[in-house]
């Protein structure tokens, strides 16, 4: 038969079985995928527990390193000042060092500091431990993605990133309660050295068990080190005066007029610099994506909400109410899977967009 005489729509549908058949069969998952990633879930869900393990426990915190009431909130603002600052940087260094060796050396840092902030005796110890924490544990959260998307296809490939939205909005949930046990049953000190052992054997499973890419050397030649001083000076000093700006009366208070102009320089010279610069330490061409984009705003505007609440109302309960750490802890587990569900049944049945309130 003259391919002339085929009708058009079995002329179609032989071309798009013969696209299929070029297109190559993806990998067989296998249990050595699963457990290397689930190594890796368990060292993202160490690292975003720590941002919240501690907000139940501030007061004690407070006392056994003798400071104030507004000082001890830097426990978790150098934590999350850090973590900020890795998390853009953690592409570069994943390209430069590989993802494995990266996540390693991650969990083994973050490992360190967990140990080095329960032997914290002065506040000043504390926020450089945490800081350091902070940074460890940034460079794990990103990095667990790329390996889900190149190890697992459609329909595994769904099946496990609802399992890890799962643990991550539960370890948001789970962190101020079982800080609240930790530090009633024992210290505070336990809140970080809990880390210890999961931490080591995460950063072995994963050695083991994980090797998607090979170290490109080559891209140390043009590191990008004038974005990242610019990077770290925009978001450093932003948090530093969103974090003391209501307790000093905002500009009125030279430090914190001095941090808001270093910001609001270093963030032009930033992005001029990551927007002509042949090899940006952050890419931000990205953005010209507009499913990425809404993608970041829609993802922005939950966390706001998620992990703005999750420190404040422990924090109310703890300086005005008076509730004991795991008195804290306890709603928090309670109302943080209600309000995730309710924000999904609105998203998905089409009500309005969530918008983080507390439940």
């Amino acid at each position: 038969m003259s391919w002339a005489l085929v009708s058009p729509l079995r002329r179609a549908r032989i071309a798009r079985r013969a696209r299929v058949a070029a297109q190559p069969k993806p990998a067989i998952t296998s249990a050595r995928d699963w457990l290397g990633v689930l190594a890796m879930v368990v060292g993202l869900f160490m690292a975003i527990m720590d941002v919240q393990i501690v907000t139940s426990s501030l007061t004690q915190i407070q006392g056994g390193l003798s400071a104030s009431a507004d000082e001890i909130s830097w426990v978790q603002t150098s934590y999350l000042i850090a973590d900020v600052v890795m998390v853009p940087l953690s592409g570069t260094l994943s390209r430069l060092l590989s993802t494995r060796v990266l996540f390693v050396t991650a969990a083994l840092g973050f490992t360190a500091a967990s140990a080095l902030c329960a032997t914290a005796t002065s506040l000043g110890q504390m926020i450089v431990y945490r800081a350091f924490q902070g940074f460890s544990g940034g460079a794990m959260m990103p990095l667990v993605f790329p390996v889900v998307y190149t190890k697992f296809r459609m329909p595994q490939l769904a099946t496990l990133m609802v399992l890890i939205s799962l643990i991550l909005n539960l370890s948001s949930t789970l962190g101020p309660t079982i800080g609240g046990f930790l530090t009633d049953t024992f210290s505070w000190h336990w809140l970080f050295l809990v880390n210890l052992a999961p931490g080591i054997a995460v950063a072995v499973a994963v050695w083991l068990l994980i090797d998607i890419d090979k170290p490109d050397w080559s891209l140390l030649r043009y590191f990008d080190l004038h974005g990242l001083v610019l990077m770290a000076l925009f978001l450093g000093c932003l948090q530093y005066a969103l974090q003391e700006g209501p307790r000093w009366d905002w500009l009125s208070d030279d430090p914190i007029l001095a941090a808001v102009v270093v910001s609001s320089i270093a963030s032009a010279f930033f992005f001029w610099r990551v927007l002509t610069y042949h090899q940006p330490i952050v890419d931000l061409r990205a953005f010209t994506n507009r499913n990425f984009t809404l993608g970041a705003f829609y993802t922005f505007v939950v966390g706001t909400g998620m992990y703005g609440t999750t420190y404040l109302i422990p924090l109310f309960l703890a300086q005005v109410r008076g509730f004991s750490s795991l008195q804290i802890g306890v709603p928090r587990t309670q109302n943080g899977p209600a309000a995730d569900a309710e924000h999904r049944h609105r998203a998905f049945c089409g009500g309005d967009v969530p918008d983080g309130r507390a439940h």
